[in-house]
């Protein structure tokens, strides 16, 4: 891991006797008794990498709820699909069943939203992690 370090310095004022600093000379500004003293102060700057690397771990946690959301939005599909045929295989209890396959249906629609979501979060990321690299892909339709 490249990392960059940049120094600041600090100057501070200090006095040599207590009396200086209450009573200020004629110009104001503590008089003869002065001394500077140097502080400095470490920043530690993180490179491109670390970025690089964040957006990629996040993209691959977006793809992965994508496919979540894609097996839910299947699975409640088929669901949905079976109480139909139930439905109309079971007309002592057909409001029941129709009642569920509106209910699985609504979850296939409301996964694939997530699935769709999560795509475009994916996307996001994708091109925060080529920006955070610092290859710019030209495309030529996007």
């Amino acid at each position: 891991m490249a990392e960059e370090k940049h120094h600041h310095h600090l100057f501070h004022h200090k006095k040599d006797d207590e009396e200086a600093i209450e009573q200020p000379a004629a110009g104001g500004y503590g008089g003869e008794a002065t001394e500077y003293t140097e502080t400095t102060v470490t920043e530690v700057v993180s490179t491109g990498e670390d970025e690089y690397g964040k957006y990629k771990k996040e993209e691959k946690e977006h793809k992965h709820k994508q496919h979540l959301g894609e097996a839910g939005a299947i699975a409640a599909g088929a669901f949905a699909l079976y109480e139909k045929h139930e439905a109309k295989k079971d007309p002592d209890h057909a409001h029941r069943h129709k009642i569920e396959e509106e209910i699985a249906a609504a979850a296939a629609v409301g996964s694939g939203g997530f699935a769709f979501h999560e795509h475009h979060e994916k996307k996001k990321d994708h091109k925060d992690a080529e920006e955070a690299s610092g290859e710019k892909k030209h495309h030529l339709f996007g």
